[in-house]
């Protein structure tokens, strides 16, 4: 059942998440506490014996099996390992919150094009959501020890009213050796809509695409889920991050022992410096103990959410929730006499709606925003309108200025001259019918189509090596 704090930080006060940190189910402490009581056991016993019991022959051996411990200590690249992981484990348990499939779509969608009160209406209806929710019963009994444990077997879900004794004999009449048949339900569901769009009873001929919409991106959630049950995270990359973890900590207890003579002084092989003062309990290290374990235990709670965890889903409650709103929406809101009557509402004639708040709240009422240049004024003097006039700056050069008007000409006649190829050359044209004035400009100097051509055979003006000619002096010389 997932843990609800979103009352105690609904605003952002002194002391906000300091509430959180004295809550016990769901919590760190709760996660943690028996591989912490087993480490500072441990630590301390240990500590213990090499101050009360060793002789010098064998403090010195200690000694020098806890300097090698804390020399190689800081190799293992702890937070980065878990750090990955722990982002990879919390983004998979969400998306597989939001594989969860709901019904309230297509119970709308059902009710919808489905109509009538009457009982073979009414049986339809409930027959279709009936059977959309047992493909999710299903599917969840076979993911979650939670649902398990509530439908250990069909005749317990039979017994429950979400599958009857028929339906639970042609269930078990499916061959189900090499996979999981908790789709059949949704065979059931097709072949009854199918009959009930041949016989009429749907609203209109966009009903059937509509319902078969909702009711296969129902049916795709449900193998989603089963998906993630089927395929977990890569074990590898689990056991590389429980190993670091219980490695380092389990290299803590001996690497991190107050050994005599060292202190300012002197220092231990990796640069820490040992404390003059004689602590039996590491309060450092258990702060990295908290920060290190309690992430490799929100992994370990997150990644299977299907379980009975503090934070694993709860989907008992959630099979209840969609049968009974299916139900609901799809037969018993659809009485005509629980559908209140049309009516006037109470802002029918007023314009500006003097919506109300209560006393306290009416501290939330804000003035409308209305942008951020809204308040922005221009003085008088500078409001007339004027034409600018701007003067182009051009690259100074001997070469003729171009405009993009006499780029995209030069490239039509190129084309043109492509697509027809060498024509005859006219003896009475001896000047150029298509040209770009060095503003930029066309000359209405023969860039005339032919009337007699079609259009696809009006590609514009050609040119070859020597002169430039229009269509329409071609088709005059043809003639």
């Amino acid at each position: 059942m997932t843990i609800s704090y979103q009352r105690d930080v609904a605003s952002s006060t002194a002391g906000g998440f300091t509430r959180l940190l004295f809550k016990w189910k769901g919590s760190l402490y709760k996660l943690i506490c028996r591989e912490l009581l087993l480490f500072l056991i441990v630590y301390t016993i240990l500590g213990v014996i090499y101050r009360q019991f060793m002789t010098d022959t064998q403090k010195r051996l200690f000694e020098s099996v806890v300097k090698y411990f804390d020399a190689f200590l800081n190799l293992i690249p702890l937070s980065f390992v878990l750090g990955f992981y722990v982002s990879y484990v919390a983004s998979r348990w969400w998306q597989q919150f939001l594989a969860i499939p709901w019904p309230d779509k297509s119970f709308h969608t059902i009710a919808c094009y489905v109509p009538g009160y009457d009982e073979d209406s009414r049986m339809l209806r409930r027959s279709l959501m009936r059977w959309m929710n047992l493909a999710l019963i299903l599917v969840l009994r076979s993911i979650s020890s939670a649902v398990k444990q509530r439908f250990p077997t069909l005749d317990h879900v039979v017994e429950a009213g979400f599958m009857t004794a028929n339906e639970k004999k042609l269930f078990e009449a499916v061959p189900a050796n090499e996979f999981n048949t908790y789709w059949v339900p949704c065979t059931w569901f097709i072949f009854r809509l199918q009959e009930a769009t041949k016989q009429g009873k749907l609203l209109n001929q966009y009903a059937l695409e509509n319902i078969m919409r909702e009711f296969c991106e129902f049916r795709a959630k449900c193998g989603l889920l089963w998906c993630y049950d089927w395929v977990s995270i890569p074990m590898v990359y689990t056991q590389v991050v429980t190993l670091a973890t219980y490695v380092f900590f389990i290299f803590t207890i001996i690497g991190r022992q107050k050994l005599e003579g060292y202190g300012e002084s002197k220092r231990m092989p990796s640069g820490r410096i040992s404390l003059d003062i004689d602590l039996y309990i590491p309060i450092f290290t258990v702060l990295q103990f908290f920060f290190y374990m309690g992430l490799l235990k929100v992994a370990e709670q997150l990644i299977n959410p299907f379980g009975d965890d503090d934070e694993d889903f709860e989907l008992n409650w959630l099979i209840d929730r969609h049968v009974k709103a299916s139900f609901l929406g799809c037969d018993v809101l659809m009485n005509p006499e629980r559908i209140p009557p049309l009516v006037k509402d109470y802002y029918w004639d007023k314009q500006d709606c003097p919506i109300p708040y209560t006393e306290a709240s009416k501290h939330f009422k804000r003035k409308t925003y209305r942008g951020s240049a809204d308040e922005v004024t221009v003085p008088e003097d500078k409001s007339h309108m004027v034409l600018p006039e701007i003067e182009e700056e051009y690259e100074e050069d001997d070469g003729p200025k171009l405009s993009l008007t006499s780029l995209l000409l030069e490239s039509s006649n190129i084309v043109a001259n492509i697509g027809l190829g060498d024509l005859p050359v006219l003896p009475h044209q001896s000047q150029v019918s298509l040209s770009a004035s060095r503003e930029g400009g066309l000359s209405d100097g023969g860039y005339g189509y032919s009337p007699a051509l079609p259009p696809r055979h009006r590609p514009g003006a050609w040119r070859n090596t020597a002169e430039t000619y229009s269509l329409t002096d071609i088709n005059h010389s043809q003639q």
